[in-house]
Parts: structure tokens; sequence; C-alpha cells
């Protein structure tokens, strides 16, 4: 093979983006002037293209590492609400953030990637922000079942949770997840009346880790039941208003904390 078509070959390559040091055979003194010439040059361009790879690549690591700063600094941010959140309803102090560990657990359990069963975590810190606005009559004691004035403003929660998320970007399917958690299978649920398959399968997680802890925590129109007592109620609703696998999920997720 002659100067030339090496010289192309090496050019190829190049600009395919595989570099090498091949190039650099090209220019010793043994070479035509003219093939010499070209290869420095090529040798010089390639070296400088390297080098700013490497910076965009270093930027690339800095910009990642910032975001996620960002995006940590977020969290703890809209997890302050949800504190705050907790503050005013002294019945569901810890709620939040026990929904968010048990249906992280399950989502695991359940085969969800890392991603995801993260998603589905900050989706249960994060499920009740949307009470954040509401007046203190909801978070007042009082006998029996809720009102039906303050039933209809619950009902509101999942929706203005959305909305107060919907611009952080890095959450993902966590505002969707908000967005659905009171949504039942059997189409009976709310905000959107959404069946079965049309609610995700994180929502679907939410809604079983909710609804657990909320049975099993003392509230002011109810007596929390007992662990037994509340995942009887989830089975005998299996199918209808929550999921059976996420259920059996749940079960699991329980006995490995009564085993630990």
């Amino acid at each position: 093979m002659d100067a030339v078509q090496q010289l192309l070959g090496i050019i190829e390559e190049i600009a395919k983006g595989n570099y090498s040091n091949d190039i650099m055979a090209l220019t010793k003194e043994d070479q035509p002037e003219t093939t010499r010439a070209i290869a420095e040059a090529i040798g010089l361009m390639m070296v400088k293209i390297e080098a700013r790879e490497y910076q965009l690549e270093m930027m690339v690591e800095e910009l990642k590492a910032l975001n996620r700063k960002i995006k940590e600094n977020t969290i703890k941010t809209v997890s302050a609400m949800a504190h705050a959140l907790a503050a005013r309803d002294a019945y569901t102090e810890g709620h939040a953030a026990r929904v968010g560990d048990l249906a992280g657990r399950m989502a695991a359990l359940m085969g969800l990637n890392e991603e995801e069963a993260e998603s589905i975590r900050l989706g249960g810190i994060l499920h009740d922000i949307g009470k954040i606005g509401f007046p203190d009559e909801l978070f007042q004691a009082h006998e029996g079942q809720n009102p039906n004035n303050l039933v209809k403003e619950i009902m509101k929660h999942p929706g203005a949770g959305a909305e107060i998320l919907k611009d952080l970007d890095f959450l993902g399917l966590s505002v969707e997840l908000v967005h659905c958690h009171h949504e039942r299978l059997d189409g009976k649920g709310y905000p959107r009346k959404l069946n079965a398959e049309e609610i995700p399968l994180g929502a679907r997680i939410l809604a079983v880790a909710d609804s657990y802890d909320a049975m099993t925590t003392d509230r002011p129109y109810q007596k929390g039941r007992s662990p037994e007592v509340a995942l009887g109620i989830l089975r005998q609703h299996a199918g209808t208003r929550w999921d059976e696998a996420c259920i059996e999920a749940l079960e699991a997720v329980l006995g490995d904390v009564q085993n630990q």
C-alpha cells in the first residue's frame, strides 16, 4: 500500500472517530514531503479534537453533578413542604415517609428497576402534597366520617399535587403517580376514574401502601386497625379497588420487616 492510500485509510478511520497513532508513521523523514505535511496536520488536528472531547466529557460530568445537586435540593424542599403538611395534621405525622418506604420496597420486590422504584418511593413521599393549600378545617378533629364538603375538598388533592409538581421535570413518573394514587381498578376512583391497566403500576403500588398505612393509623374518625385486619380488607377488595399483585408484594414486604 502506497503512502497516499494509507493516508486516506487513516483519515477515513479518524472521520469515524477511531483515533490511533498510525498517522505518526507517515510523519517520518522517509515519507514524501506532501504526505508528511498532511499527516502532521492531521495528527495535530486529532490531538486538538481529543482534547476538546475530553473537555466536553468533563463539562458533561460537571453538569450531571450539578443536576444531581439541584435535584437533591429541590426534593429536600418539596419534602419539607410535605413535612409542613404533616405538622398541620398530627394524625398523619410520618404517613408520607412510611408510604414512600413501603411503596419503594414493594416496587423492588415486584422486579422494577432501581430508577422506577425510586420514582415510586418519591411518589409516596409526595402523594399528599396537594393538601398543602387546604383549609385548616380539613385537619381538625371531628367525629364520625368526613363531612361531604370535606370529602369534596379531599378529592381534589391528587390533581392539586400534580399541578404543584408538574414543572419539576426530573421527578418524571412520580408526578403522574401522585395524580393517580386514588384511582381504582373498577374505575370508581378519582380524580379521572381510570380503569385497571390505565392506572400506572406505580400508582397501584402507592394505592395499596397508602391505604394500608391509613388503615393502621389512628385518625380523628377511626381507631387504627391491626395489620391483619387491614390486610384482610385489602384482600377483600382485591381486583376491584386494589391490585392483587401489589397486595401480595405488601404482605411479603411486611413479612420481611417482621423477620429483620
